[in-house]
This record gives C-alpha cells, sequence and structure tokens, in this order.
C-alpha cells in the first residue's frame, strides 16, 4: 500500500497555490482535524481484509504538513502504526516550507521514520517572492537542508516554479545556480497555471506582471539545460534527479510509475489517501474525499467514509492509462506490447490520435514507426502534451483547450 495523508492548513496564504487550504494560525483546528483523520483510518482499515496491511509507501502533503505542533505530527503517526505496517526501507516523505522548519523538527520527523522530504523554493528572486507573498530567504532552505543530511534524509527535493510573476530568465537562472550548489538528490519545477476563475488568491496576480508564453518557454529550455550540465537525468514531466537517485535508476530499468505525487518506483501500490479532497487509487478505480472540513466531520460522525465522488475505469481508460504511463516515464510507447496487453488493433483504434500526431513528428518532437511510438529528445519538455493526445476526456472537454497551453 501507499498511503497519502492531506493536511490542508498553511499559516499564510501563497497567492500561486492551487490546493486546498486552510488559513489559520489556530492549532485548534489541526487538532479536531486530526482526530478525525485517526476516525478515518480506523474505518477505512476496518474494510482491509486481514494481513499487515504493509506499507511501501507514505506522504504527507498540503497545505503545509509542518503546520503541525511535535505533539500532532507523533499523534498522527501514532494513529498510522495502529492500523499499518511501515515496512523497513520504505518511502516515506513529507513536504516541508522552510519558513516553518527549525532543526529540532526536521530531527523530530526523522524520529518518526521519514526518509525524504521535498522542500518548497518556487523562486529565490526577491522580486517573485514579493510578487506571489512569499518571502523565504536562502539561508532558510540551506538551514533545512542541512538538518535533513545530519538527519540522514536518504532524498532531499527542492521543488521550483516557473511562470510566476516578475520571473526573468537571468533571474530563474540565478535561482538555478544556487540550487545546483546546494545538490539535492532531486529537482521538480512545475509549470504554474494561471487560473484565477477557479482559484481565488491568483487574482491578487498581477497579469501584466506574468511572463509571456515564449519567455516560459525560454524559463523551461534554460532549466533541463542547467540541470543537465550539472548532471542530473531529466525523468520528464517537471522532474530531475541524480543518475543514481532511485528514479533514475527505475527509469533506465523500464520501473518508473506516476502517480497524484509524481514520479514513483511503486507501481505495484495502491494508493489510500485520508483528509480532505485527497485522491485514492485501488485497482482500476479512483475516488476523492470531500472537499471541506465540515462535509468531511459529519461523514464521519455518521461512521461513513468521506467520499462524494469516484471512478470505476473501463478497458478504454486503462488502454489509455496505460499509453499515458508509458510515454511520461519512458518517453516511448511498444505499440506491440499494447496491441498484444489490451487485443487492439493500435491504427485502427487511435486512427485519430495518430493524425493528431503527425504535427508533432512534423516539428520534430516525436518520431513514429510501425512498433514505436518515441518522444524525440526535443520533445521531451512537451511530453505532457504529446500525452495529452491519447485523453479522451480532454479531447470531450469543450474547454480543454485551458489545460492544453502547458507552457
Amino acid at each position: 500500500l501507499s498511503l497519502y495523508f492531506h493536511i490542508p492548513f498553511c499559516n499564510t496564504i501563497c497567492y500561486y497555490c492551487a490546493c486546498n487550504k486552510i488559513i489559520t494560525k489556530d492549532h485548534g483546528r489541526s487538532a479536531k482535524y486530526l482526530r478525525y483523520l485517526a476516525k478515518e483510518l480506523a474505518l477505512q482499515s476496518s474494510f482491509l481484509e486481514g494481513g499487515d496491511h504493509e506499507v511501501a509507501q507514505l506522504h504527507w502533503g498540503g497545505g503545509t504538513p509542518t503546520f503541525l505542533s511535535h505533539g500532532e505530527m507523533r499523534q498522527l503517526m501514532a494513529a498510522t502504526h495502529r492500523h499499518f505496517k511501515l515496512i523497513e526501507g520504505g518511502e516515506y516523505s513529507i513536504e516541508v516550507d522552510p519558513r516553518k522548519v527549525d532543526r529540532a523538527t526536521v530531527e523530530l520527523l526523522g524520529e518518526l521514520g521519514f526518509n525524504r522530504m521535498s522542500i518548497g523554493v518556487q523562486d529565490f528572486d526577491a522580486a517573485v517572492q514579493q510578487a506571489v507573498n512569499r518571502v523565504q530567504s536562502e539561508e532558510e532552505t540551506l538551514a533545512v537542508i542541512d538538518a535533513a543530511r545530519a538527519n540522514r534524509f536518504k532524498s532531499i527535493s527542492i521543488d521550483l516554479i516557473y511562470g510566476l510573476p516578475k520571473q526573468t530568465l537571468h533571474g530563474f537562472g540565478r535561482t538555478l545556480e544556487r540550487i545546483i550548489a546546494a545538490d539535492p538528490d532531486r529537482v521538480s519545477i512545475y509549470n504554474y497555471a494561471h487560473l484565477p476563475s477557479l482559484f481565488k488568491p491568483q487574482r491578487r496576480i498581477l497579469e501584466g506582471d506574468m511572463p509571456s508564453p515564449d519567455a516560459r518557454l525560454q524559463i523551461l529550455a534554460l532549466a533541463i539545460a542547467r540541470m543537465t550540465e550539472a548532471g542530473y537525468v531529466y525523468i520528464g514531466m517537471d522532474h530531475f534527479a541524480k543518475p543514481d537517485d532511485e528514479l533514475a535508476i527505475a527509469q533506465r530499468q523500464g520501473r518508473l510509475h506516476r502517480n497524484f505525487q509524481g514520479y514513483s518506483t511503486h507501481s505495484d501500490c495502491d494508493l489510500l489517501a485520508f483528509g480532505i479532497s485527497s485522491i485514492s487509487k485501488v485497482g482500476p478505480t479512483y475516488s476523492q474525499n470531500v472537499k471541506t472540513l465540515d462535509e468531511y466531520y459529519d461523514l464521519l460522525d455518521s461512521a461513513s467514509l468521506p467520499v462524494y465522488r469516484g471512478i470505476e475505469l473501463n478497458a478504454d481508460d486503462l488502454l489509455r492509462r496505460s499509453i499515458i504511463q508509458s510515454l511520461m516515464c519512458h518517453f516511448e510507447l511498444s505499440i506491440e506490447s499494447i496491441e498484444i496487453a489490451h487485443l487492439i488493433d493500435f491504427a485502427k483504434y487511435f486512427a485519430t490520435e495518430l493524425d493528431d500526431l503527425q504535427e508533432l513528428v512534423a516539428a520534430g518532437l516525436v518520431r513514429i514507426d510501425d512498433k514505436w511510438i518515441s518522444v524525440l529528445p526535443r520533445g521531451r519538455m512537451l511530453v505532457r502534451a504529446i500525452s495529452m493526445v491519447f485523453d479522451r476526456y480532454l479531447r470531450a472537454d469543450r474547454q480543454r483547450t485551458r489545460y492544453s497551453k502547458v507552457i
């Protein structure tokens, strides 16, 4: 199993954030939330059949998981251990805001069993930080990295975002220099999706401060060039890792997988997610929890799982999922293997998609022959757009043009 816990609380708001979050300084709210997380853990585990319920992956995300006090962190991990067995050598990760974490907190996280850390930076440029209301010094970030290494964390990842207001090619280049000097094991560089109609905090970002699409593409190209020159492997879809990192090894061995938390080496895990808005994946199904605290508490008080929607994948969904996984994780697709596994004639089944890909072939981004679809080196930064060609739901969405602006 893989477990995900959504901790929605944050002390302050970052304008770019599209996560389900609650801005508060009241720890009474998190104390109540943890009591209900324990209820959900007990209820969910009661539906699992016998055995130790072994867990190979665990992740705390948010919000800001380190909003929790030390006592609350111990409480949540203790509740988890009551119902699940975290195996030795598993991947146990947490998202960290360096502005809210000291050395003692990192030491506690190591004591609780966390061995991987994702550190939010976004950009070190002062103008960008002011524009998105996330002022964070380089010193704060490096102190957390040093503390994680001192407490023997196996992997340290840094998260950046390109496309933020006030961002420039030169400024982001300086951020990349500092990140490379910090020598993290992994770096994620996410594309900022500006959707102020959906996410109210983004309305505080001025449209005039946004970099142009061409500038965004240049920033992404610079990031890929700088990171690969520094010896990192471009895993794809925003991620870089050192050659000896488990992600890079898994990609070379054809074992790489992608889930809601990003790239993973555990493709065989069912994912159970806890807390508001979290999404579980069990077999051919996905289910999502309710999004508000009141709904969450009410359902658990009635001894009901706090799920409000779900989907069971049909044969076409499973087929397309396997294709998108292959392209995003390995940059290539064996047509023959898909035909054998799913009993289809690929050229007939995907005639429309293959026709759409011809524009990308002509641009030198993709190569197609009788046996393989391969994403060429210059197309790898656009693997998200290439994969979208096979997404039936985006095709059916009349507003898909909003989502296809991937750069």
